[in-house]
């Protein structure tokens, strides 16, 4: 018999006609009433014009019987025995899949507590069930989907029973069908085989570490396996899988972040971490930092930058992190939080833990004009000097000061001369500021007073002799810090899931640190000025850092010129010509060398402020012949080896990493990795690929016969294993609750008002119109002056009166709309291309941030 053959009776067919207590009959989408069900009454059958030939060929259809041609040994037989009932069924599965349908577990009976009849049927067995419509309970409308059925009433069946409850035997097996059955390259449609296996929901998983939603991953996963049929599943399914495992976090969300946080801190060393919670319980604050966190702050938290950022999370918890500058002068995270709040409470909670954590303040912290940070670093952080970002301010000086001021551009040039250079001193800055104010009239301004008032805040002046504090002046590295963790969450993750894209990130930053690490150890740079200074720093400082100093080493040749010399007792004091220095480029450099001690300060100030030593310094140490760089002038956050590189792995464990669990993935990628080393040596010889593609067949059987008696772990153990949080085992609350109605400024409406900058650069955006009679931008052809000139010249003509006359009035009309459109353009913009000059200011207060980063 053909399992194929198209002669049997189709689905439609089964579900014309159904019998309905004992006479009435009715189609599958015909609805009764509850007492039409109950009560029925005598009637005859819904008539259905048939003609003899068709009620014939109904009669054979409903005898034919499709019977599956599979291999005996893949057959179930009466008197089969297992050991289980997920044996049996596992067997049956394997046997509907070979066969072309799929299966569901049926009814079964008890006795003594324990299974004794178990049925298997055929997933086509039984009928749709009977819409029922009860008016007396239903208010609205009933509405049903006009979806179809796979039901055919077939009969086809497994039936096991037991005696002791340890041993199954066949009882009965229907190998017969009413249905055709599946062909084998569309057997994957069939929901009872489409499903994610245990790699795939791990892919799933994996990506969304990289912000990659299931569609994605359902589409890498098919060109990875080469099809659609390749993959067992569908998108749904992948969809599916996510809203399992936010289901399966649902309330315990802040709950299990906690209690995994708990772990981490029992198995990892110096794992640090708080949290808060409100008067409900519900999670206020969240501060972690793990121990290479920690070393990291030791050797690089001189100078810290942290700024809020917002849609990480789906409860608009703030994000915080914690910023500094490794020694390859790169961004490194220190530590960081969630915060529901940004009140000052809320920080000053935060900046409690990260001193709790660390044990000591760091020298400079550098924030945007937030009145809540600032008073909260005030009170947590009294001996730290708070920085304010000076891009900021200057983005606002346009604003401020007015448009036609700030187009000016000699008070440009003066404003960024004194503001963003740090090579004077404190009075020579506020003598040029009064000076520059004077002569502009703004010595009214109050918000010019505001900022000259917190000056010691913000201009670079006033700490050029703080240590380091030339490193950061503006938040743009939060910023960046910012962004590149934004770049793996976004607003709709759980805390949990959160934690992970945060792990995954912290991943990649310390994967970038180890290559850069590599790179300053193992490669050689080019040598420019063939000295053993530049050689001496090759060997001390990492690549990034080296580049800074050959620059400096390169520039004594050119740049320098000594213009006097002086011995003060035992120093000697040089006058010195900087060609590249600002204003006359005279700086004075002292320098002292005895038997052991070698000794050079510049007036410049550069080590103190970057610990990195001038071009003028050099300049003396080639003129008294220092070969080396003395120990005293190599700051160790800049040098190769600060941080160990063994400890990106001693600190990279994971919770419980003698888990069996971790164990077998390892295993397991190293399988994947053995695969893919087969298949790259092997895929040029055919006859050796054919033979490893065979004996891993052999071992895929070999495993499918195995895993007969496996017993599936339930789905929330797979879920614990796979995100690597875990549900309380009770059923109990959660001890931390989710937090709930948060709204923080960062997240307000999009309707804010715009600045005046802001609307100018907005209105340059748009395309200017230009006409195409006087080439002209600013207007069309409707509202040409030139052609209404014409147009009213030829007023002789009578034929074209009415048509000019007309077009004169829509002119005006046109004319006096654009008119307005541009009287509002020049509230913004003035006659003198203010526009234009805006973003040059902009540019030149950019270009200054960018050469001082």
């Amino acid at each position: 018999m053909d399992p194929q053959s198209s002669t049997g009776r189709t689905e439609d067919d089964f579900e014309g006609n159904r019998p309905i207590g004992d006479h009435a009959q009715l189609s599958a989408y015909q609805r009764v009433s509850v007492d039409d069900v109950l009560n029925p009454r005598p009637a005859n059958p819904i008539p259905i014009p048939v003609s003899s030939s068709s009620a014939a060929n109904e009669i054979s259809i409903d005898e034919r019987v499709y019977t599956p041609e599979v291999q005996t040994s893949a057959t179930p037989v009466v008197g089969m025995q297992f050991i289980s009932i997920e044996q049996a069924y596992a067997f049956y599965q394997s046997y509907a899949k070979l066969a072309g349908f799929s299966i569901r577990k049926g009814g079964e009976v008890y006795s003594g507590g324990i299974i004794k009849t178990k049925y298997f049927v055929c997933s086509k067995e039984g009928h749709k069930p009977v819409c029922i419509d009860d008016n007396s309970k239903s208010k609205k409308q009933f509405k049903t989907r006009n979806r179809g059925t796979i039901r055919t009433r077939c009969k086809a069946q497994l039936v096991i029973c037991t005696v002791d409850g340890r041993l199954y035997t066949v009882k009965r097996f229907v190998d017969g069908h009413n249905h055709k059955f599946v062909c084998q390259n569309d057997i994957h449609m069939l929901p009872a085989y489409r499903q994610l296996s245990d790699v795939q929901e791990e892919m799933v998983w994996e990506l969304g570490t990289l912000n990659l939603g299931p569609v994605k991953a359902f589409h890498i996963m098919r060109k990875r396996y080469g099809g659609f049929e390749n993959v067992g599943a569908t998108v749904d399914d992948c969809k599916n899988f996510r809203k399992r495992i936010n289901s399966y976090i649902g309330e315990y969300d802040a709950d299990m972040v906690i209690n995994r946080m708990t772990d981490k801190k029992q198995y990892l060393a110096d794992y640090l971490f708080e949290y808060s919670v409100d008067d409900g319980k519900r999670l206020t604050g969240l501060f972690w930092a793990d121990g290479l966190c920690k070393l990291n702050y030791m050797e690089f938290g001189d100078v810290i930058s942290f700024d809020a950022t917002f849609k990480t999370n789906r409860y608009k918890m703030v994000f915080v992190p914690f910023t500094g500058i490794d020694n390859h002068c790169r961004n490194v995270t220190l530590s960081a939080g969630l915060l529901a709040s940004e009140s000052i409470e809320s920080y000053k909670w935060l900046l409690n833990s990260f001193l709790k954590s660390f044990g000591r303040q760091p020298n400079v912290v550098v924030t945007d004009q937030d009145p809540a940070m600032k008073q909260a670093i005030e009170e947590v952080f009294p001996i730290s000097r708070h920085r304010l970002c000076m891009w900021h301010i200057m983005k606002k000086v346009a604003d401020k000061v007015g448009h036609e001021l700030c187009n000016n551009d000699e008070f440009k040039r003066r404003m960024c001369d004194i503001v963003w250079t740090d090579s004077i001193e404190p009075e020579e800055f506020e003598r040029q500021w009064k000076l520059v104010m004077i002569e502009f009239g703004l010595t009214e301004n109050k918000w010019i007073d505001d900022m000259f008032g917190m000056r010691s805040m913000w201009i670079p002046a006033f700490y050029r002799h703080e240590p380091m504090s030339g490193l950061m002046r503006t938040t743009s590295r939060s910023e960046s810090e910012n962004h590149f963790f934004c770049q793996v969450a976004n607003s709709q993750l759980t805390l949990v899931e959160f934690m992970n894209h945060f792990d995954g990130a912290m991943d990649v930053q310390r994967f970038n640190h180890r290559k850069n690490d590599h790179i300053s150890r193992y490669t050689e740079p080019a040598d420019w000025s063939q000295t053993t200074l530049e050689k001496d720093a090759a060997k001390i400082y990492t690549r990034s850092i080296f580049f800074d100093q050959q620059l400096e080493i390169h520039g004594t040749i050119s740049e320098c010129l000594p213009m006097d010399t002086k011995v003060e007792g035992p120093r000697i004091r040089i006058l010195l010509k900087d060609f590249k220095a600002r204003g006359d480029g005279l700086l004075e450099v002292w320098f002292k060398n005895l038997e052991n001690d070698v000794t050079a300060q510049c007036s410049c100030l550069r080590f103190e402020q970057y610990g990195l030593l001038c071009k003028h310094i050099y300049f003396l140490f080639k003129m008294f012949g220092v070969k080396e760089i003395p120990s005293k002038y190599v700051t160790k956050r800049w040098t190769k080896d600060v941080v160990p590189n063994e400890l990106n792995v001693k600190y990279n464990l994971n919770v419980g990493g003698k888990d069996v669990h971790q164990r077998a993935k390892r295993i397991a990628r190293e399988i994947i990795h053995t695969g893919e080393y087969l298949v790259s040596n092997l895929i040029s010889d055919f006859e050796q690929l054919v033979l490893v593609r065979d004996q891993m067949m052999q071992l895929k059987e070999r495993v499918d016969q195995s895993r007969i008696t496996k017993q599936l772990d339930p789905k929330f153990d797979r879920f614990s294993k796979l995100i690597g949080y875990q549900q309380p085992v009770t059923n109990a609350p959660p001890t931390v609750r989710v937090p709930a109605g948060i709204r923080n400024k960062g997240r307000g409406s999009h309707r804010r008002i715009k600045s005046k900058k802001e609307q100018m650069i907005s209105r340059k955006g748009k395309r200017s119109r230009t006409c195409s009679v006087c080439n002209e931008k600013g207007h069309d052809i409707q509202t040409c002056g030139e052609l209404k000139a014409k147009q009213q010249g030829k007023q002789g003509k009578k034929k074209m009166k009415g048509v000019q006359i007309e077009d004169g009035v829509r002119d005006k009309d046109n004319e006096g709309e654009d008119d307005e459109e541009e009287d509002d353009f020049e509230d913004y913009i003035s006659d003198d291309g203010s526009e234009e000059e805006e973003d040059q200011w902009e540019e030149v207060s950019g270009d200054e941030d960018d050469e001082d980063e």
